[in-house]
C-alpha cells in the first residue's frame, strides 16, 4: 500500500515460494498462530502495507484478533473491537471488503477509530473478508502510512491470502458438522488467549516489550520444533520458566 515491495519479477517467484511453503505446512498438523502471523508478515513484505492483523469470528459471533505484524497493528485491531467501530468490524458485517484510502476523510463514518489509526501513524486501510462459502468468518486487514489503496494485482495476491488463512483455520478434511467449526474457531481464539499471557510473563521477567517479548516467544519455540501455542501454554501453566526462554540459564530439568 505505502511501503516498498520487492521487483518484479523478485516478487513473484517469492511468491510462489510462499505459497509452497504454506500449502506444505497445511498438509499435516500445523500450528495456527504461527501460520496466521507469518501470513501477516507475508502481507507486510509483499503487498507494501505497514501493518497486518487478522480477525476470527468467536461462538458469540463477535470477532477476536488473532495474529498481527506488530504491536501496533495489534492495540489498534483491539481498539476496534473496543469500540466496535472501524474498516474491519465493517467488513466482518457486510462480507465485502472494506476500503478507506484516507482516513483524514473518513471521519464521519468512524468518527473514534479514523483519529486513533492516525495517532498510531495510520492513513490508509484494506480490509478483506475471511469467507467460507456463504459465511464470513473472519477479516484481513491491511494498514498503511499514506493515503491509498491497493493496486488490482496486489488486491488478487491479498485475497489469495485470505483464501489461505481461511483454508488453513477450516481444513475441509476436518470440518463435518457445525459443531466442528464452532470447535475450531474457538481452538485457534484460546491458542492466542494463552500466547498473549505468556507473552506478558516473558515481558515481565526479561525487561522486554511485547514485540520482543513475542520474538523470544517465536524463538524458543521454532529452536526445540515446537508449536508455539505448546510453548505459550507451558509457561502460563508454570511448566516452563520464563528464563529458560529468555536464555537466562533458569528453568527446571523437566522443563523444555
Amino acid at each position: 500500500m505505502n511501503d516498498p515491495v520487492p521487483q518484479e519479477p523478485e516478487r513473484e517467484s517469492q511468491l510462489v515460494g510462499t505459497f509452497v511453503r504454506l500449502a506444505d505446512t497445511l498438509v499435516d498438523d500445523y500450528d495456527i498462530p504461527e501460520v496466521l502471523h507469518q501470513l501477516a508478515l507475508h502481507c507486510v513484505e509483499f503487498l507494501g502495507a505497514s501493518a497486518a492483523a487478522l480477525m476470527l469470528s468467536d461462538q458469540r459471533d463477535g470477532l477476536q484478533l488473532v495474529a498481527s505484524s506488530d504491536e501496533r497493528s495489534r492495540l489498534l485491531e483491539l481498539f476496534q473491537l473496543q469500540t466496535d467501530e472501524g474498516p474491519c468490524i465493517d467488513s466482518f458485517r457486510s462480507g465485502e471488503a472494506v476500503v478507506a484510502t484516507d482516513l483524514s476523510t473518513d471521519l464521519p463514518r468512524w468518527p473514534v477509530f479514523a483519529p486513533r489509526a492516525m495517532e498510531h501513524g495510520f492513513r490508509s486501510v484494506y480490509a478483506l473478508p475471511l469467507r467460507l462459502r456463504q459465511d464470513t468468518i473472519g477479516t484481513l486487514n491491511l494498514f498503511g502510512h499514506l493515503p491509498g489503496t491497493l493496486p488490482p494485482e496486489d488486491a488478487k495476491v491479498a485475497q489469495a491470502l485470505a483464501d489461505i488463512a481461511t483454508i488453513g483455520i477450516l481444513q475441509e478434511r476436518t470440518i463435518r458438522h457445525g459443531e466442528v467449526l464452532t470447535a475450531q474457531l474457538q481452538g485457534a481464539l484460546n491458542s492466542r488467549i494463552t500466547i498473549e499471557q505468556a507473552k506478558g510473563l516473558l515481558a515481565h521477567a526479561g525487561g522486554l516489550d511485547m514485540e520482543q517479548a513475542f520474538q523470544a516467544l517465536r524463538g524458543y519455540a521454532r529452536s526445540h520444533s515446537t508449536r508455539l501455542s505448546d510453548i505459550a501454554y507451558a509457561l502460563a501453566t508454570g511448566q516452563l520458566h520464563p528464563g529458560r526462554v529468555l536464555g537466562l540459564g533458569h528453568g527446571r530439568p523437566g522443563d523444555l
